[in-house]
């Protein structure tokens, strides 16, 4: 019998609620070589039944049956016995498998030559639906890696070899985990990246049911610390993670019962003083105390820590209020008292994220054409590392900030300035925006709150009404900005978007230069991938499984991938497919679009800019009924017509799949809705809209 690269083992007691998401998500994988093994750990519930239809379903599922309730441990002991696969991977039946991590392992391994231990991350997500990294160094000792059995991949032939088993009863994984790492020595390899998503519940579970179970983490590493090893320094390696693990057990309030506290803690202190390597020296004064086995003393240590902490945060708010008041004051100073520069201009982009879209190309150009000028982009404290050399720029709410605004003459923006400034008499504001509106926007969302986020439409009036211009770059934008930013203190200029004139004025070169940096080889397509976001919706979730598309393209395809920018760096799109190239992160969007051959995307205002280019745009919408129905569009990007449609549509990944590989992505029919939609969406960009905004704001339009 063929073996599969995974064996994954899943327990299942009383999870019937979150059971066939986690199935899903392991049948799911873009890696299909694995079998899965759910152990019905004599659930009460209706979890036997879910997996057993699973397992009708699917040839790689199956089922085990325990006769009576057994727990955790030795549930996945009854997987780990029935498995046949190369590796063991334990997931529990509340958590997620995330997509692309049975992929991502398998590179891993092969790239690390089958070592016999596999660590990788996680993440955690609460009832909420908030997403936070999980919070382990994969970089660092294995044996720092939290010591449990959803966050590694372990050769099934080592797991038996050295018999590895799951304990009886709570923390059952304590033995099993640093022992695997502790007995695989140089052959563990680890994957700096989430592959398991830990859904944390409202109930808290049975695991961390408050109680004496907690007393039993101390067994554990004493059967650790008794166990034979290969290696001579094993139980040295490992002191100083039990001392870690057991502190943090001891400080854990929602722990142990108060009364069992000191007990437990002189207890800790005597096993570990009878295994403390000669030459170690406490790495806390936490362990410094627990080394003098003196629960008081610990106790008015942990007391002090929490008091100087909390002293700390106090005196942080406090020094914060001074700051806020001396700013404060120092604006309405300058407001009073100091002359506008008519030679100094303030740009900000996407709510302070750095130097970009069209605040940015509007400041190159000015520097070009009005040299006298001065211009100083506003970026925040986390962003300002983005700022290209050269270019000048403040802090937001800063000092310098709040005396910028009060002196300079022009104020660009594509979204808004921080913190609620006084518009001067005198000051010109140009507001550019940062798109074509498919969706929704300003008072037309009133309609639909799933995309409000609790949004004042009282300060979005307010704001509106500091616009002296409203820079549009076709009229569908400027009829739109007028109805939904309704004001008559501001005038629509139809000049285009500078963002868009490199689409015009770039060269061959150009070209050739971003796709080499990009790692493009010769005669290779590049399809750029780039979903917006979704109102609706907590994090990035891709509708499109990346690897089976990158091998269904085949090696002649780059698939370049971009999130939005509200996700960022979080989007985590590692990928191991070599066609797959993560670009979230790169800072100009235009060379993304200069580089690729063709757009994929949904409902992004990127195609407008996009279309600049004349080259094939294919929109992807799976859910499109659902984004109309909770953000509102302004026309059917689906109706296939004319000044609607911009190409090709998929709605169904096999649908994608089938419009590349036949062709049909790109034909003289998709070629006229391109045409069309481009004649009606990109009128005014001919690349010199950076030029005309520059005449027509500082050189009085000349």
């Amino acid at each position: 019998m063929r073996m599969s690269r995974f064996s994954v083992v899943v327990p299942a007691h009383r999870v019937q609620g979150y059971l066939r998401e986690c199935l899903d998500s392991v049948l799911g994988q873009s890696f299909g070589d694995l079998e899965l093994i759910v152990v019905d750990d004599a659930s009460p519930d209706g979890c036997a039944d879910i997996a057993a239809a699973y397992a009708r379903r699917d040839p790689r599922a199956h089922l085990v049956h325990l006769p009576e309730r057994r727990g955790p441990g030795p549930a996945r002991n009854a997987g780990a016995d029935r498995a046949t696969g190369t590796y063991l991977l334990f997931l529990d039946g509340d958590d997620l498998l995330l997509p692309g991590a049975l992929a991502a392992a398998d590179a891993a391994l092969t790239d690390a030559g089958d070592p016999d231990v596999l660590l990788f991350g996680h993440d955690r997500t609460d009832w909420w639906g908030d997403v936070r990294p999980g919070g382990d160094d994969l970089t660092g000792d294995p044996l720092a890696v939290t010591p449990a059995a959803w966050n590694r991949a372990v050769r099934r032939e080592f797991w038996t070899g050295h018999h590895l088993a799951f304990s009886l009863g709570p923390y059952e994984a304590v033995v099993p985990a640093h022992r695997a790492v502790l007995h695989a020595g140089d052959r563990v390899a680890a994957l700096d990246r989430a592959c398991v998503r830990r859904r944390e519940r409202r109930d808290g579970g049975s695991a961390h049911a408050p109680g004496e179970r907690h007393l039993t983490v101390l067994d554990r590493y004493e059967d650790l610390f008794t166990a034979g090893y290969d290696r001579p320094d094993a139980a040295a390696r490992l002191y100083p993670h039990a001392v870690r693990h057991l502190l943090a057990v001891v400080g854990d309030p929602a722990g142990l019962p108060r009364r069992e506290r000191p007990e437990f803690f002189r207890r800790v202190a005597r096993r570990l003083g009878a295994h403390r390597p000669p030459d170690h020296t406490p790495a806390s004064a936490e362990e410094r105390a627990l080394a003098d086995g003196s629960h008081r003393a610990y106790r008015r240590l942990v007391r002090s820590v929490a008091r100087g902490a909390a002293l700390r945060a106090q005196l942080a708010r406090r020094r914060k209020q001074l700051a806020d008041r001396v700013k404060r004051t120092a604006y309405r100073a300058e407001l009073r008292t100091a002359r506008l520069d008519p030679h100094l201009a303030v740009y900000g982009a996407y709510w302070n994220r750095g130097v970009a879209c069209n605040p940015a190309a509007i400041h190159a150009k000015a520097r070009e054409l009005a040299p006298h000028v001065r211009g100083v982009f506003v970026v925040s404290y986390h962003h300002r590392h983005r700022v290209p050399p050269g270019v000048d720029h403040v802090v937001a709410d800063s000092l310098g900030y709040w005396r910028l605004m009060a002196r300079a003459t022009y104020l660009i923006n594509n979204s808004s300035f921080p913190g609620g400034f006084t518009k001067r008499p005198g000051q010109v504001y140009l507001q550019t925006h940062h798109g074509t509106p498919l969706k929704k926007m300003g008072m037309d969302q009133r309609r639909y709150p799933a995309s409000t986020h609790n949004l004042s439409f009282r300060r979005l009036l307010a704001h509106v009404d500091q616009w002296d211009y409203s820079l549009s770059a076709n009229p569908h934008s400027t009829e739109t900005w007028q109805r939904v930013y309704p004001s008559a203190s501001y005038r629509a200029l139809e000049l285009g978007y500078p963002r868009n004139d490199v689409y015009f004025t770039a060269t061959a070169a150009d070209v050739t230069r971003v796709r080499e940096e990009l790692g493009v080889q010769e005669g290779q397509k590049v399809l750029l991938y780039a979903p917006t976001h979704r109102d609706y919706q907590k994090g990035f979730l891709p509708r499109l499984d990346l690897e089976r598309f990158a091998t269904a393209l085949g090696p002649a395809y780059v698939l370049l991938v971009r999130a939005h920018y509200f996700y960022g760096a979080a989007a985590d799109l590692a990928a191991t497919h070599p066609g797959i190239v993560d670009v979230t992160g790169h800072p100009r969007v235009e060379d993304l679009c200069l580089a690729a051959d063709a757009l994929v995307t949904d409902y992004s205002s990127l195609m407008f800019d996009y279309a600049c280019l004349d080259r094939p745009i294919v929109t992807y919408a799976p859910d499109w009924q659902a984004y109309r129905l909770a953000r509102g569009t302004y026309f059917d990007l689906l109706s296939g017509r004319e000044g609607e449609t911009p190409g090709a549509v998929a709605t169904t990944e096999d649908e994608l799949v089938a419009l590349f590989r036949d062709g049909a992505f790109d034909t003289d029919a998709t070629t006229r809705l391109r045409s069309a939609f481009r004649a009606r969406f990109c009128p005014y960009d001919d690349g010199g809209a950076a030029e005309r905004v520059v005449r027509h704001l500082f050189l009085d339009g000349a």
